[in-house]
Protein backbone atom coordinates (compact mmCIF):
# COMPACT_ATOMS: atom_id res chain seq x y z
CA UNK A 1 0.00 0.00 0.00
CA UNK A 2 3.05 2.59 1.03
CA UNK A 3 4.91 2.52 -2.39
CA UNK A 4 1.51 2.02 -4.90
CA UNK A 5 2.20 5.62 -5.61
CA UNK A 6 6.39 5.13 -6.46
CA UNK A 7 6.60 5.86 -10.20
CA UNK A 8 8.60 3.92 -13.04
CA UNK A 9 10.47 5.88 -15.23
CA UNK A 10 7.49 6.38 -17.88
CA UNK A 11 8.29 4.52 -20.84
CA UNK A 12 9.55 6.50 -24.71
CA UNK A 13 6.36 4.50 -26.42
CA UNK A 14 3.16 6.16 -25.57
CA UNK A 15 -0.03 3.31 -26.05
CA UNK A 16 -2.79 5.94 -25.58
CA UNK A 17 -3.24 8.66 -27.97
CA UNK A 18 -6.64 10.91 -27.84
CA UNK A 19 -7.78 13.64 -29.48
CA UNK A 20 -10.85 16.45 -28.53
CA UNK A 21 -12.21 18.13 -31.53
CA UNK A 22 -15.70 18.56 -33.77
CA UNK A 23 -17.31 20.58 -31.14
CA UNK A 24 -21.49 20.21 -31.71
CA UNK A 25 -24.07 22.69 -30.67
CA UNK A 26 -27.43 21.00 -29.11
CA UNK A 27 -30.39 22.92 -28.23
CA UNK A 28 -33.34 21.55 -26.46
CA UNK A 29 -35.77 22.56 -24.25
CA UNK A 30 -34.05 23.21 -21.28
CA UNK A 31 -30.57 24.17 -22.17
CA UNK A 32 -28.48 24.79 -25.12
CA UNK A 33 -24.46 22.79 -24.77
CA UNK A 34 -21.58 21.74 -27.00
CA UNK A 35 -20.57 18.30 -27.21
CA UNK A 36 -16.93 17.23 -28.01
CA UNK A 37 -15.89 14.20 -29.90
CA UNK A 38 -13.14 12.34 -28.07
CA UNK A 39 -11.17 9.56 -30.14
CA UNK A 40 -9.09 7.78 -28.20
CA UNK A 41 -6.33 5.10 -30.16
CA UNK A 42 -4.53 2.58 -27.72
CA UNK A 43 -2.17 -0.70 -27.49
CA UNK A 44 -3.36 -1.36 -23.95
CA UNK A 45 -4.60 -5.56 -23.69
CA UNK A 46 -7.46 -3.43 -21.01
CA UNK A 47 -9.39 -2.06 -23.71
CA UNK A 48 -11.47 -4.32 -25.75
CA UNK A 49 -10.46 -2.09 -28.96
CA UNK A 50 -8.01 -0.62 -30.25
CA UNK A 51 -10.37 2.42 -31.15
CA UNK A 52 -13.36 4.56 -29.28
CA UNK A 53 -14.91 7.33 -30.55
CA UNK A 54 -17.63 9.01 -27.82
CA UNK A 55 -19.19 12.73 -27.37
CA UNK A 56 -18.51 14.41 -24.43
CA UNK A 57 -19.72 17.70 -23.15
CA UNK A 58 -17.94 19.88 -20.21
CA UNK A 59 -19.88 18.25 -17.67
CA UNK A 60 -18.55 15.18 -18.57
CA UNK A 61 -15.36 16.73 -17.97
CA UNK A 62 -16.35 17.90 -14.62
CA UNK A 63 -17.10 14.60 -13.43
CA UNK A 64 -14.11 12.65 -14.52
CA UNK A 65 -12.02 15.92 -12.39
CA UNK A 66 -13.78 15.05 -9.39
CA UNK A 67 -13.66 11.45 -9.61
CA UNK A 68 -9.81 11.21 -10.09
CA UNK A 69 -9.79 14.36 -7.16
CA UNK A 70 -11.75 11.31 -5.14
CA UNK A 71 -9.34 8.53 -6.37
CA UNK A 72 -5.90 10.24 -5.78
CA UNK A 73 -6.67 12.93 -3.22
CA UNK A 74 -2.96 13.83 -2.84
CA UNK A 75 -1.91 13.81 -6.35
CA UNK A 76 -1.80 16.89 -8.92
CA UNK A 77 -4.73 16.38 -10.96
CA UNK A 78 -4.28 19.04 -14.20
CA UNK A 79 -6.66 21.19 -14.50
CA UNK A 80 -10.04 22.18 -16.28
CA UNK A 81 -10.77 25.44 -18.05
CA UNK A 82 -13.10 27.41 -15.99
CA UNK A 83 -16.74 27.02 -17.29
CA UNK A 84 -16.80 30.54 -18.11
CA UNK A 85 -13.41 32.49 -19.54
CA UNK A 86 -12.80 35.57 -20.37
CA UNK A 87 -16.20 37.29 -18.57
CA UNK A 88 -17.54 40.29 -20.14
CA UNK A 89 -15.11 39.87 -23.18
CA UNK A 90 -16.32 36.30 -25.34
CA UNK A 91 -19.54 35.22 -25.74
CA UNK A 92 -20.07 31.75 -24.29
CA UNK A 93 -20.98 29.97 -27.49
CA UNK A 94 -18.51 32.01 -30.39
CA UNK A 95 -16.74 30.33 -32.21
CA UNK A 96 -13.07 31.95 -30.18
CA UNK A 97 -14.67 30.23 -26.87
CA UNK A 98 -15.75 26.92 -28.32
CA UNK A 99 -12.12 26.37 -29.87
CA UNK A 100 -10.21 27.73 -26.78
CA UNK A 101 -11.80 25.40 -24.73
CA UNK A 102 -11.51 22.58 -26.80
CA UNK A 103 -7.83 23.08 -26.55
CA UNK A 104 -7.65 22.94 -22.91
CA UNK A 105 -9.93 19.77 -22.65
CA UNK A 106 -7.66 18.45 -25.72
CA UNK A 107 -4.18 19.05 -23.20
CA UNK A 108 -6.74 18.48 -19.88
CA UNK A 109 -7.12 15.04 -20.95
CA UNK A 110 -3.74 14.37 -22.97
CA UNK A 111 -1.92 15.65 -19.01
CA UNK A 112 -4.00 12.60 -17.73
CA UNK A 113 -2.92 10.16 -20.19
CA UNK A 114 0.65 11.18 -20.10
CA UNK A 115 0.73 10.60 -16.00
CA UNK A 116 2.01 7.35 -14.73
CA UNK A 117 -0.71 6.57 -12.24
CA UNK A 118 -3.78 8.70 -13.45
CA UNK A 119 -3.72 7.24 -17.01
CA UNK A 120 -4.71 3.47 -15.52
CA UNK A 121 -7.42 5.02 -13.50
CA UNK A 122 -11.05 2.85 -14.01
CA UNK A 123 -13.27 6.42 -14.28
CA UNK A 124 -10.56 7.58 -16.87
CA UNK A 125 -11.39 4.65 -18.87
CA UNK A 126 -14.87 4.39 -18.63
CA UNK A 127 -14.72 8.63 -20.00
CA UNK A 128 -12.92 7.53 -23.11
CA UNK A 129 -15.32 4.70 -23.92
CA UNK A 130 -18.49 4.33 -22.43
CA UNK A 131 -21.49 5.95 -24.72
CA UNK A 132 -23.43 8.69 -23.61
CA UNK A 133 -26.06 6.38 -21.84
CA UNK A 134 -23.79 4.28 -20.28
CA UNK A 135 -21.76 6.96 -19.11
CA UNK A 136 -24.84 8.01 -17.42
CA UNK A 137 -25.60 5.12 -15.71
CA UNK A 138 -22.23 4.77 -14.19
CA UNK A 139 -22.32 8.19 -12.76
CA UNK A 140 -25.31 7.37 -10.91
CA UNK A 141 -23.24 4.53 -8.85
CA UNK A 142 -21.28 7.34 -7.12
CA UNK A 143 -21.29 8.17 -3.61
CA UNK A 144 -24.44 9.85 -2.29
CA UNK A 145 -25.21 13.13 -1.50
CA UNK A 146 -24.85 12.33 2.47
CA UNK A 147 -21.48 10.94 1.83
CA UNK A 148 -20.16 13.90 -0.02
CA UNK A 149 -21.65 15.95 2.64
CA UNK A 150 -19.98 13.46 5.31
CA UNK A 151 -16.50 14.31 3.51
CA UNK A 152 -17.26 18.07 3.68
CA UNK A 153 -17.65 17.74 7.52
CA UNK A 154 -14.97 16.11 7.98
CA UNK A 155 -12.55 18.50 5.98
CA UNK A 156 -14.19 21.85 7.64
CA UNK A 157 -13.97 20.02 11.36
CA UNK A 158 -10.12 19.41 10.26
CA UNK A 159 -9.72 22.97 9.34
CA UNK A 160 -11.76 24.02 12.31
CA UNK A 161 -10.18 21.94 14.89
CA UNK A 162 -6.47 23.18 14.79
CA UNK A 163 -5.12 26.18 11.45
CA UNK A 164 -1.39 24.59 11.82
CA UNK A 165 -0.42 20.63 11.31
CA UNK A 166 1.55 19.73 14.51
CA UNK A 167 4.36 17.16 12.93
CA UNK A 168 4.36 18.57 8.87
CA UNK A 169 7.52 17.20 7.79
CA UNK A 170 10.01 20.01 6.27
CA UNK A 171 9.59 19.44 2.45
CA UNK A 172 5.81 19.90 2.52
CA UNK A 173 6.64 23.01 4.51
CA UNK A 174 9.00 24.18 2.07
CA UNK A 175 6.41 22.98 -0.77
CA UNK A 176 4.05 25.35 0.52
CA UNK A 177 5.91 28.13 1.16
CA UNK A 178 6.93 27.96 -2.77
CA UNK A 179 3.91 27.53 -3.74
CA UNK A 180 2.66 30.98 -1.84
CA UNK A 181 5.30 32.70 -3.90
CA UNK A 182 4.87 30.79 -6.97
CA UNK A 183 1.01 31.78 -6.77
CA UNK A 184 1.34 35.47 -6.14
CA UNK A 185 4.17 35.75 -9.55
CA UNK A 186 1.81 33.44 -11.87
CA UNK A 187 -0.99 35.76 -11.19
CA UNK A 188 1.33 38.77 -11.47
CA UNK A 189 2.46 37.25 -14.82
CA UNK A 190 -1.07 36.43 -16.02
CA UNK A 191 -2.48 39.88 -15.22
CA UNK A 192 0.41 41.58 -17.09
CA UNK A 193 0.10 39.71 -20.40
CA UNK A 194 -3.10 40.10 -20.21
CA UNK A 195 -2.71 44.00 -20.35
CA UNK A 196 -0.40 43.62 -23.03
CA UNK A 197 -2.00 41.55 -25.13
CA UNK A 198 -5.08 44.25 -24.55
CA UNK A 199 -2.21 47.27 -25.30
CA UNK A 200 -1.12 45.54 -28.52
CA UNK A 201 -4.81 44.84 -29.43
CA UNK A 202 -5.51 48.57 -29.52
CA UNK A 203 -2.50 49.65 -31.13
CA UNK A 204 -3.43 47.34 -33.81
CA UNK A 205 -7.12 48.29 -34.08
CA UNK A 206 -5.70 52.15 -34.19
CA UNK A 207 -3.19 51.05 -36.70
CA UNK A 208 -6.01 49.46 -38.79
CA UNK A 209 -7.77 52.97 -39.21
CA UNK A 210 -4.44 54.70 -40.84
CA UNK A 211 -3.88 52.72 -43.80
CA UNK A 212 -7.00 53.59 -45.26
CA UNK A 213 -6.67 57.13 -44.66
CA UNK A 214 -3.52 57.13 -46.62
CA UNK A 215 -5.34 55.61 -49.63
CA UNK A 216 -8.44 58.07 -49.35
CA UNK A 217 -6.01 61.02 -49.03
CA UNK A 218 -4.13 59.90 -52.21
CA UNK A 219 -7.73 61.10 -54.14
CA UNK A 220 -6.91 64.88 -53.02
CA UNK A 221 -3.01 65.05 -53.46
CA UNK A 222 -2.21 63.79 -57.16
CA UNK A 223 1.63 64.93 -56.33
CA UNK A 224 1.71 62.91 -53.41
CA UNK A 225 -0.09 59.79 -54.30
CA UNK A 226 3.07 57.19 -54.80
CA UNK A 227 4.38 58.78 -51.14
CA UNK A 228 0.83 58.21 -49.96
CA UNK A 229 0.00 54.87 -51.07
CA UNK A 230 3.91 53.80 -49.52
CA UNK A 231 3.31 55.24 -46.14
CA UNK A 232 -0.11 53.10 -46.44
CA UNK A 233 2.17 49.64 -47.46
CA UNK A 234 4.10 50.38 -44.35
CA UNK A 235 1.04 50.48 -42.19
CA UNK A 236 -0.32 47.58 -43.42
CA UNK A 237 2.72 45.77 -42.83
CA UNK A 238 3.01 46.74 -39.52
CA UNK A 239 -0.64 45.92 -39.16
CA UNK A 240 0.25 42.42 -40.29
CA UNK A 241 3.31 42.07 -37.62
CA UNK A 242 1.48 43.42 -34.89
CA UNK A 243 -1.20 40.63 -35.38
CA UNK A 244 1.27 37.80 -35.87
CA UNK A 245 2.95 39.22 -32.23
CA UNK A 246 -0.68 38.75 -30.88
CA UNK A 247 -1.26 35.71 -31.91
CA UNK A 248 2.25 34.25 -30.83
CA UNK A 249 1.04 35.83 -27.34
CA UNK A 250 -2.42 34.12 -27.60
CA UNK A 251 -1.23 30.30 -28.91
CA UNK A 252 1.94 30.12 -26.85
CA UNK A 253 2.27 32.47 -23.55
CA UNK A 254 -1.34 33.13 -22.30
CA UNK A 255 -2.75 29.89 -22.27
CA UNK A 256 0.54 28.49 -20.20
CA UNK A 257 0.80 31.44 -18.07
CA UNK A 258 -3.29 30.89 -17.31
CA UNK A 259 -2.57 26.82 -16.93
CA UNK A 260 -0.27 27.30 -14.15
CA UNK A 261 -2.63 29.81 -12.33
CA UNK A 262 -5.05 26.80 -12.53
CA UNK A 263 -2.07 24.34 -11.18
CA UNK A 264 -1.49 26.63 -8.21
CA UNK A 265 -4.82 26.55 -6.75
CA UNK A 266 -4.98 23.02 -7.54
CA UNK A 267 -1.59 22.55 -5.63
CA UNK A 268 -3.18 24.02 -2.96
CA UNK A 269 -5.83 21.79 -2.26
CA UNK A 270 -3.39 19.52 -2.62
CA UNK A 271 -1.44 20.60 0.28
CA UNK A 272 -4.59 21.10 2.52
CA UNK A 273 -5.63 17.69 1.75
CA UNK A 274 -2.49 16.09 2.79
CA UNK A 275 -2.42 18.61 5.85
CA UNK A 276 -5.69 17.43 6.60
CA UNK A 277 -4.61 13.35 6.89
CA UNK A 278 -1.79 14.62 8.90
CA UNK A 279 -4.20 17.13 11.18
CA UNK A 280 -6.02 13.54 11.40
CA UNK A 281 -2.87 11.62 12.75
CA UNK A 282 -1.67 14.01 14.85
CA UNK A 283 -5.37 14.04 16.69
CA UNK A 284 -5.28 10.57 16.95
CA UNK A 285 -1.64 10.63 18.76
CA UNK A 286 -2.83 13.13 21.12
CA UNK A 287 -5.69 11.06 21.97
CA UNK A 288 -3.62 8.02 22.69
CA UNK A 289 -1.76 10.48 24.73
CA UNK A 290 -4.63 11.09 27.03
CA UNK A 291 -7.31 7.71 26.85
CA UNK A 292 -5.42 4.91 27.82
CA UNK A 293 -8.22 2.33 28.06
CA UNK A 294 -8.45 3.13 23.97
CA UNK A 295 -4.44 2.46 23.22
CA UNK A 296 -5.02 -0.92 21.68
CA UNK A 297 -7.97 0.56 19.19
CA UNK A 298 -6.07 4.24 18.75
CA UNK A 299 -3.02 2.07 17.94
CA UNK A 300 -4.50 0.17 14.66
CA UNK A 301 -5.77 3.62 14.05
CA UNK A 302 -2.52 5.61 14.02
CA UNK A 303 -0.71 2.43 12.18
CA UNK A 304 -3.05 2.90 9.33
CA UNK A 305 -2.88 6.50 9.45
CA UNK A 306 0.91 6.49 9.43
CA UNK A 307 0.59 4.26 6.48
CA UNK A 308 -1.92 6.76 4.91
CA UNK A 309 0.33 9.60 5.41
CA UNK A 310 3.41 7.94 3.77
CA UNK A 311 1.74 6.93 1.23
CA UNK A 312 0.24 10.43 0.60
CA UNK A 313 3.81 11.92 1.29
CA UNK A 314 5.35 9.51 -1.48
CA UNK A 315 2.44 10.39 -3.93
CA UNK A 316 3.22 14.08 -3.45
CA UNK A 317 6.97 13.91 -3.67
CA UNK A 318 7.05 11.97 -6.91
CA UNK A 319 4.05 14.52 -8.53
CA UNK A 320 5.76 16.98 -7.35
CA UNK A 321 9.00 16.67 -8.82
CA UNK A 322 7.31 15.79 -12.57
CA UNK A 323 4.65 18.63 -12.17
CA UNK A 324 7.78 21.72 -11.33
CA UNK A 325 9.65 19.62 -14.51
CA UNK A 326 6.65 20.17 -16.22
CA UNK A 327 6.11 23.74 -15.31
CA UNK A 328 10.15 25.04 -16.35
CA UNK A 329 9.94 23.01 -19.68
CA UNK A 330 6.58 25.23 -20.37
CA UNK A 331 7.47 28.37 -18.93
CA UNK A 332 10.68 28.44 -20.80
CA UNK A 333 9.48 27.11 -24.26
CA UNK A 334 6.45 30.27 -24.01
CA UNK A 335 9.14 32.92 -23.36
CA UNK A 336 11.41 31.85 -25.47
CA UNK A 337 8.57 31.76 -28.63
CA UNK A 338 7.32 35.53 -27.31
CA UNK A 339 11.21 36.80 -27.41
CA UNK A 340 11.78 34.65 -30.86
CA UNK A 341 8.31 36.78 -32.20
CA UNK A 342 9.73 39.87 -30.79
CA UNK A 343 12.80 39.41 -32.49
CA UNK A 344 11.22 38.91 -35.77
CA UNK A 345 9.11 41.63 -35.07
CA UNK A 346 11.66 44.25 -34.59
CA UNK A 347 13.80 43.14 -37.12
CA UNK A 348 11.54 43.60 -39.68
CA UNK A 349 10.49 46.81 -38.06
CA UNK A 350 14.12 48.73 -38.86
CA UNK A 351 13.47 47.60 -42.44
CA UNK A 352 9.53 49.45 -42.51
CA UNK A 353 11.05 52.50 -40.47
CA UNK A 354 14.00 52.76 -43.15
CA UNK A 355 11.60 52.85 -46.13
CA UNK A 356 9.18 54.98 -44.45
CA UNK A 357 11.85 57.85 -44.04
CA UNK A 358 13.26 57.34 -47.21
CA UNK A 359 9.11 57.92 -48.54
CA UNK A 360 8.83 60.72 -45.87
CA UNK A 361 11.35 62.96 -47.45
CA UNK A 362 10.29 62.24 -51.10
CA UNK A 363 6.72 63.70 -50.20
CA UNK A 364 8.31 66.35 -47.64
CA UNK A 365 10.78 67.49 -50.74
CA UNK A 366 7.74 67.57 -53.40
CA UNK A 367 5.47 69.05 -51.07
CA UNK A 368 7.27 72.56 -49.84
CA UNK A 369 8.48 73.14 -53.65
CA UNK A 370 4.65 73.36 -54.78
CA UNK A 371 2.82 74.79 -52.09
CA UNK A 372 5.45 76.24 -49.89
CA UNK A 373 3.43 79.67 -49.60
CA UNK A 374 -0.46 78.10 -49.73
CA UNK A 375 0.06 76.31 -46.40
CA UNK A 376 3.28 76.04 -45.02
CA UNK A 377 2.05 75.44 -41.42
CA UNK A 378 -0.19 72.98 -41.90
CA UNK A 379 1.86 70.54 -44.35
CA UNK A 380 5.20 71.12 -42.49
CA UNK A 381 3.79 69.91 -39.22
CA UNK A 382 1.69 66.89 -41.30
CA UNK A 383 5.13 65.67 -42.51
CA UNK A 384 6.90 65.81 -39.44
CA UNK A 385 4.39 63.80 -37.57
CA UNK A 386 4.59 61.29 -40.27
CA UNK A 387 8.83 61.37 -39.91
CA UNK A 388 7.77 60.90 -35.72
CA UNK A 389 5.47 57.99 -36.89
CA UNK A 390 3.31 60.15 -34.72
CA UNK A 391 0.19 58.91 -35.93
CA UNK A 392 -2.60 59.54 -33.19
CA UNK A 393 -1.39 63.46 -33.70
CA UNK A 394 -1.53 63.19 -37.03
CA UNK A 395 -5.29 62.33 -37.37
CA UNK A 396 -6.02 64.57 -34.93
CA UNK A 397 -4.33 67.47 -37.25
CA UNK A 398 -5.38 66.57 -40.48
CA UNK A 399 -8.79 65.97 -39.44
CA UNK A 400 -8.79 69.88 -37.50
CA UNK A 401 -7.41 71.13 -40.86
Amino acid sequence: MINQYKFEDEPELRDLFITVDDPESHITAIETFITYRVVTKTSRGEFDSSEYEVRRRYQDFLWLKSRLEEAHPTLIIPPLPEKFIMKGMVERFSDEFIETRRKALHKFLNRIAEHPTLTFNEDFKIFLTAQTWELSSHKKQGPGLFSRMGQTVRAVASSVRGGGVKNRPDMFTDINDYMETFNQKINLLDKISQRIYKEERGYYCEMKEYGPIHTLWCASEEDLVDSLKGVASCIDKCCKATENRMAGLSENLLPVLHEYVLYSEILTGVLKRRDQIQAELDSKVDALSNKKAEKDLLTEEIGNLEDKVECANNALKADWDRWKQNMQHDMKTAFLNVAENNIHYYEQDGRRVREWHSRSRIMNGNRQEKEAEERPSHLVTCLAMINRLDFTCFKEEFEGK
